[in-house]
């Protein structure tokens, strides 16, 4: 059987994993560290399967300084500690506080047994700085999955008791989607835990493993503070934990640059409590080593609207963003105010890779994609274009196209480089002579109750979504590249007489960025 690894002051004890009563047999003093080596793990390809990304020191001293623990006795977890980097943080920042406390206890979880050398002297080192100091340190390492290990636990209820709760937890998760079917979603939905991605199943599972007043520190993407697919996470999180700080990172890239990591991270600090802050820390940095850090206390409200079904986080850090968040709190309508919906593209191109064309036929209607998009307007059919431009129209697809008309489209998927997060054009059906259109899946559509919409009123909502306003505001919830039909729907709008009003004032598309909000500003705000 696999075995741990636990280091008390001047003794080692072993023990069978996956047990968390340990097996009493004392051994040897513990022998010197080895010399660190990563293996397999220093591959990045390797961690990137595991989903595991390693927490740059400086951010890992940043994380460690939001706790607020005054605790004689601190029981710490880290559910993915890798080498051990946010453990070696947190008792440092405990190390050198004003109020020391009297003993630490480390619980680590860590799949990847090329990481173990690593973080066993990363542990060996926490406990020669605690001794040093009078601090009583011990250290339990766990060579195994920690969604299997802590949702089995849960499911046994083998966390009800007191003494086995965590008073604080630290955590950089992996972040790799899970399948329905896979083994980790089926593990977690026994334990009443629905989610699509490994990050938000560690913190759900970390939330449960906490004791009242326990705080949390995780670094993690931001996408769980929008969206459908992390809608029962958040409602969960939100009822369970209180948040206190939050730390957006301006750069894509710049906090885990070695690692490659596109996603937009954030950093968040949170005590589980019932009772919420009146207000909360909202800071951002560009997530260089040294970079400023900017700050300002928000409502709590205005982090999460009690009004809001969904449950969307907004992020709110600079005067740009305040002044954007109060304008388009003054906009009066919803969508179903407007008589429009907005939903996705139907043609899943790889479903239907049978009824593709690279050009239109006899027995085709056009295919748009957002490769199709064009300074404003939908430019159809594209040469020597890598997607199709058609789709076969028969029987079998007229569920997937819809009747020809003008529609608002958006992209789903904004790459790095486009300056905006939603970015919208018109289909125009009168410029092609077809009575059926398809709208491919990485494209969301407004429509009419299935139909097209007036000019006017395309032209007018197109202007909007395009603007900078809405960009601004749209970044403050949503921090990754997906534009969902859910975060449209959740926008409020002008009033259809305000979008017509502004249709009407564009003689065409597109126009300069500045014009646009020029006009915006004129007509709304």
């Amino acid at each position: 059987m696999a075995r741990g690894y636990v280091a008390y002051a001047d003794t080692v004890i072993w023990f069978s994993l996956g047990a968390w009563n340990m097996q009493a047999n004392i051994l040897q003093p513990s022998p010197a560290p080895q010399p660190a080596t990563l293996g397999s793990a220093s591959h990045p390809g390797h961690r990137h399967q595991l989903g595991q990304f390693l927490t740059p020191e400086p951010i890992a001293d940043f994380m460690a300084s939001l706790f607020l623990l005054n605790e004689r006795e601190v029981s710490l977890l880290d559910a993915g500690a890798g080498a051990g980097a946010l453990t070696a943080a947190f008792v440092r920042h405990l190390c050198r506080g004003h109020h020391k406390p009297k003993r630490i206890s480390v619980t680590a979880y860590e799949v990847d047994p090329e990481m173990l050398p690593l973080l066993r002297a990363t542990l060996a080192k926490c406990q020669r700085e605690c001794q040093s100091l009078g601090i009583a340190f011990q250290a339990i390492i766990f060579n195994e999955d920690f969604i299997k290990a802590a949702a089995t636990m849960a499911y046994h209820d083998l966390f009800s008791t007191k003494s086995l709760l965590f008073n604080a937890a630290i955590v950089n998760p992996p972040y790799r989607k899970i399948r329905s079917d896979s083994m980790e979603r089926q593990l977690l939905r026994g334990v009443g835990i629905e989610t699509t991605n490994l990050y938000t199943g560690f913190v759900a599972l970390i939330t449960r493993l906490l004791a009242n007043g326990g705080e949390l520190v995780g670094i993690t993407p931001r996408s769980f503070c929008n969206g459908p697919y992390f809608k029962p996470f958040r409602a969960e999180f939100l009822q369970t934990m209180a948040l206190h700080r939050l730390h957006v990172f301006e750069s894509r890239s710049a906090a885990f640059k070695r690692d490659k990591v596109l996603q937009e991270n954030v950093i968040f600090h949170a005590v589980k409590a019932a009772v919420k802050p009146d207000r909360v820390i909202i800071s951002s940095s560009s997530g260089e080593p040294g970079g400023m850090v900017q700050e300002s206390p928000v409502p709590y409200t205005d982090l999460v609207s009690p009004c809001d079904p969904e449950q969307f986080i907004h992020l709110t850090v600079n005067d740009r963003q305040a002044h954007a968040r109060s304008v388009m709190g003054r906009l009066l309508a919803s969508l179903p105010e407007l008589g429009l919906s907005v939903s996705t593209g139907r043609v899943v191109d790889f479903r239907a890779r049978e009824f593709l064309r690279d050009q239109p036929g006899s027995d085709t209607v056009p295919l748009v994609y957002p490769c199709h998009f064009n300074r404003g307007f939908v430019h159809w059919p594209k040469k020597n274009s890598r997607k199709a431009n058609a789709i076969v129209s028969n029987p079998q697809t007229r569920d997937l196209l819809v009747p020809a008309g003008v529609y608002v489209l958006v992209k789903r998927f904004s790459p790095k480089e486009e300056p905006r997060r939603i970015v919208a054009c018109i289909w125009d059906s009168r410029q092609v002579p077809a009575e059926l259109v398809g709208f491919e899946n990485h494209l969301n559509y407004f429509h009419i109750n299935g139909h097209g919409l007036p000019m006017p009123l395309a032209m007018g909502l197109t202007a909007f979504l395009n603007s900078a306003i809405l960009d601004v505001y749209f970044r403050q919830f949503n921090g990754h590249t997906q534009v969902n039909a859910t975060d449209l729907r959740s926008l409020r709008y002008p009033t259809k007489v305000d979008l017509e009003k502004i249709g009407h004032n564009i003689h065409s598309l597109p126009l300069p960025q500045d014009e646009l909000d020029a006009l915006l500003e004129k007509e709304l705000f």
